[in-house]
């Protein structure tokens, strides 16, 4: 019910424009995206390098309609990546198939990120492309779609996966993953999914993604452990420690606007941290269907905007 609620407020035009517009509206999306332009992601960026955290850019957007929004969506993140090497910044780039056109053509979808790709293959320093993982219809295929880049002659390295730490076939998904030494991230999940498919309770979750987390970190591959959970970070700190494992082996990664407390605190402590900056002019719609997709976010989001 709560779902189908955020879903058409998503798709409510003149809500949209009235939320663009409002104090309210410009204080939530100030607070969780970076703005509406390249520019406005870099100028974050800069702020954050400058604090000691990495980032990582994406430009708002999935489920493009045609060929070309396909295309220019690959246009903005080429200009994000020119961006990011003219000015020497610690940042990669995250990008939804779906955005790319993977839903139109998935030959299109494969050439514009392979592009996107080859392009940090030959960036000095190298770039990174992170594929985000979307809902369940999508997990296969875009892990499909990550190792057959992944194997492509001087991408190794160079392009990383999403692993959604609520769902049961993870720890699979991992493994499979992992013998082609793939970066993962993390993450617990933010879609809504069947109990068929996904760990209802929050507690099994989180456990499972602590049993992935520790697979991950002995490793021996760099990844990204995606929460804002403390209990799930001092977890992670202890295993390290009592595993002899460095701290520039692994990232804490954090979402832009929230926790930015603990963010600086784990930079003071010598762990990597690295921030996912939105931007784009979709934040309305992508941050109410990221309500739908699981309305208890809503209270977490309202509980960070309290914080500092």
């Amino acid at each position: 019910m709560l779902r189908t609620f955020f879903v058409r407020l998503s798709e409510n035009r003149r809500l949209r424009n009235f939320a663009e517009r409002s104090s309210l509206g410009q204080s939530v999306s100030h607070r969780f995206v970076a703005g509406t332009g390249i520019p406005d992601a870099i100028a974050v960026t800069r702020t954050l390098n400058q604090s000691g955290i990495s980032v990582t850019v994406d430009n708002l957007g999935e489920n493009v309609h045609n060929a070309d929004e396909a295309r220019l969506s690959a246009r903005l993140y080429d200009e994000i990546l020119d961006a990011i090497h003219a000015q020497g910044l610690n940042a990669n780039v995250s990008l939804k198939l779906t955005h790319m056109g993977l839903d139109i053509d998935e030959q299109l979808a494969r050439d514009l990120v392979s592009g996107l790709v080859s392009r940090c293959a030959a960036m000095n320093p190298r770039g990174f492309v992170r594929v985000d993982m979307e809902g369940s219809p999508y997990t296969q295929k875009t892990l499909d779609f990550v190792r057959e880049l992944h194997r492509r002659p001087g991408h190794s390295g160079v392009v990383g996966a999403v692993v959604q730490a609520y769902l049961y076939r993870s720890e699979n998904d991992v493994a499979d993953l992992l013998s082609e030494r793939i970066r993962i991230r993390l993450c617990k999940g933010a879609y809504k999914e069947s109990a068929e498919i996904a760990f209802p309770a929050k507690a099994d979750v989180d456990a499972n993604y602590v049993k992935l987390m520790k697979v991950l970190m002995k490793s021996g591959v760099y990844h990204g452990l995606a929460t804002h959970d403390e209990a799930i970070i001092r977890q992670a700190q202890a295993f390290a420690t009592s595993e002899k494992i460095s701290r520039d082996a692994f990232e804490f990664q954090m979402l832009y606007g929230i926790r930015r407390d603990l963010q600086q605190q784990l930079v003071k402590d010598g762990w990597g941290m690295r921030v996912y900056v939105p931007f784009g002019t979709e934040w309305y719609p992508y941050f109410m269907r990221r309500l739908g997709e699981r309305p208890a976010n809503a209270i977490f989001i309202a509980r960070n905007m309290l914080r500092k």
